[in-house]
């Protein structure tokens, strides 16, 4: 870490709550979240995370930290759980985090509250991951698209914190048809359904899936994509605007 001391303040925010934030990219049948590598000694990596000021509404707080991370806006947010186990702390980074800055040290109070339990919320975001511009903030060295099934040694409950995102994205995903905002703006029936495998991770049968997109009446088909022979090319598709 940089010789600069972080500057760490409560700044009107609501003691001891916190929103963790899982975003969500979906890139060459694989799934993505995005998280960043803490600027400390050691391997410690964290969701990108924030706070709630005093007068701010819960899910204001989300879509501002959201849109200070990714730099893009209208993102696709869902509230989906509440982490307040009593041990969540890491105490390893808290002594890596006051050994590399001696101002946090016998937790004057306006540095106090940074370092004890905080409950947190869980949000969930769809990104179309080209569009995203990542935001460091003074506590990252990096930040970095990793895949969901091959995460870092992230701090506290952030690996729980993420099953259980997945989890929640799974119940809502035929309801609420989340998945447009990971396709691009056309795309095959076989993209649809590789985005369905991957996210449920089990195979569909592809009489069958057809048949449950075609039923549930959220597609618009478009003209066939050209791939050289014509009565073999597919239909391209698009979502039926809300």
């Amino acid at each position: 870490m940089s010789n600069s001391y972080i500057n760490i303040s409560q700044k009107n925010y609501i003691p001891q709550l916190s929103i963790d934030c899982v975003i969500f990219g979906y890139q060459s049948g694989n799934i993505k979240v995005l998280v960043s590598k803490l600027n400390f000694r050691g391997d410690f990596w964290c969701l990108p995370s924030g706070f709630i000021y005093q007068d701010e509404d819960l899910d204001a707080a989300a879509q501002r930290i959201l849109e200070d991370r990714t730099q893009i806006k209208n993102i696709y947010l869902k509230q989906f759980y509440v982490f307040g186990k009593s041990n969540r702390i890491n105490s390893v980074f808290i002594n890596s985090l006051l050994e590399q800055n001696p101002q946090l040290q016998g937790s004057p109070e306006e540095f106090a509250w940074f370092v004890r339990r905080f409950i947190s919320v869980g949000y969930f975001a769809l990104v179309n991951m080209e569009k995203v511009i990542p935001q460091k903030t003074e506590l990252d060295e990096k930040m970095e698209w990793v895949d969901i099934y091959d995460l870092p040694n992230l701090i506290m409950d952030g690996k729980e914190i993420i099953a259980e995102a997945l989890q929640s994205l799974r119940r809502n995903f035929d309801d609420q048809m989340v998945g447009y905002n990971l396709l691009p703006e056309t795309f095959t029936m076989k993209d649809l359904q590789q985005l369905y495998e991957t996210i449920f991770d089990k195979p569909f049968r592809r009489n069958n899936f057809q048949k449950m997109m075609l039923d549930l009446n959220i597609l618009d088909r478009l003209e066939k994509q050209f791939t050289g022979g014509a009565h073999k090319a597919p239909y391209l598709y698009r979502f039926k605007e809300r």
